[in-house]
C-alpha cells in the first residue's frame, strides 16, 4: 500500500479512537471551571495545561476531535449526496439537464466559498448543525463537475448500452451501473474535502462563528488562547498542531489514493 495512505490512515484512525472513546481517555470534565488552576502550564496532572478559565486543555482537545471529526465526515456527506445526484443526471442526461446544473455550478463558483459559509452563517446563528450543513451545501460543486465528466464518458460504453436494450430503468443505469465505475475520482475528492470541512469549521470556530463555547472545539480552544501565546503557548500549540496534522493525513490519503487509482501516475511511477 502507498506510504502516504499508510501515515494517513494511522494519524486518522488514532483520532477516531480518541473520539469514540473520549470520556475514558479525558483527564477531567471538559467543561469543568477551576479558578486556582488558571493558565497552568503541561504537568502530570494537565498534560497540555490549563485555560484562562482552568480547565484542562487535554480534554477539551479529546473531546473537541468528536467535534472536529464530525464536522468533516457530515459535511461531506452532504456534498456527495448532492455532488454525485446532480453530478450524475448532468452527465447521464446532458442537453438542458446539463445546462441547467453546470450554470447552478457556475453560480456557486463566482462566490467566494468561506465568505459564502461565514454570511449564511452569520444569518442562520452559529451552531455545530448549522455549520455541517452550511458546509456540506456550498462543497458540492467540484465533485459535481467531476461526477459528470465520469458519466458523460462511461454513458456511451457498451455496458450502458446493453442495459438500455434490456429495458433497464435510468435510475438503475446511473446508480447501479455506471455509478461505481465513476467512483475513483469520487474517493480522491471526498478524502480532501474532509480535510478541508475540518480547517473551515476550525476557522468558524476561531472567528466566534462555529462551536459556541463552552462547547470544545479545537478552533475554539485557538481562540482561548490567542490573547495569552506570550506565556501561555499550549493553547495554540496544541490545537494548532491537532488541525495540522489531521488536514496534512487527509490530504496525504487523497493524495495516495489518486497515485493508486490514476493509471496514468501508476504509470510515471513505474
Amino acid at each position: 500500500m502507498n506510504k502516504r495512505i499508510i501515515f494517513g490512515l494511522v494519524v486518522i484512525l488514532g483520532m477516531m479512537i480518541i473520539a469514540l472513546f473520549a470520556p475514558f481517555i479525558a483527564q477531567q470534565d471538559p467543561l469543568e471551571i477551576n479558578h486556582d488552576a488558571r493558565l497552568e502550564p503541561p504537568s502530570i496532572n494537565h498534560l497540555f495545561g490549563t485555560d484562562n478559565l482552568g480547565r484542562d486543555t487535554f480534554s477539551r482537545m479529546v473531546y473537541g476531535s468528536r467535534i472536529s471529526l464530525s464536522v468533516g465526515f457530515i459535511a461531506v456527506l452532504i456534498s456527495l449526496g448532492i455532488g454525485i445526484s446532480l453530478g450524475g443526471l448532468s452527465g447521464y442526461y446532458g442537453g438542458k439537464v446539463d445546462g441547467v446544473i453546470m450554470r447552478l455550478v457556475e453560480i456557486m463558483y463566482c462566490f467566494p466559498t468561506f465568505f459564502l459559509i461565514m454570511m449564511i452563517i452569520t444569518f442562520l446563528g452559529p451552531s455545530i448543525v448549522n455549520v455541517m450543513i452550511v458546509i456540506g451545501l456550498t462543497s458540492w460543486a467540484g465533485l459535481c463537475r467531476l461526477v459528470r465528466a465520469e458519466f458523460l464518458t462511461l454513458r456511451e460504453r457498451d455496458f450502458v448500452h446493453s442495459a438500455k436494450v434490456q429495458g433497464v430503468s435510468d435510475m438503475r443505469i446511473m446508480f447501479r451501473h455506471i455509478l461505481p465505475n465513476a467512483m475513483a475520482p469520487v474517493y480522491v475528492s471526498a478524502t480532501l474535502s474532509i480535510g478541508g470541512a475540518i480547517l473551515i469549521e476550525s476557522a468558524l470556530s476561531f472567528l466566534g462563528l462555529g462551536v459556541q463555547i463552552p462547547n470544545p472545539s479545537w478552533g475554539n480552544i485557538l481562540t482561548s488562547g490567542k490573547n495569552y501565546m506570550d506565556y501561555a503557548w499550549w493553547l495554540t500549540v496544541f490545537p494548532g498542531f491537532a488541525i495540522l496534522f489531521t488536514v496534512l493525513s487527509f490530504n496525504l490519503i487523497g493524495e495516495g489514493l489518486r497515485e493508486v487509482l490514476d493509471p496514468k501516475l501508476r504509470e510515471k511511477r513505474r
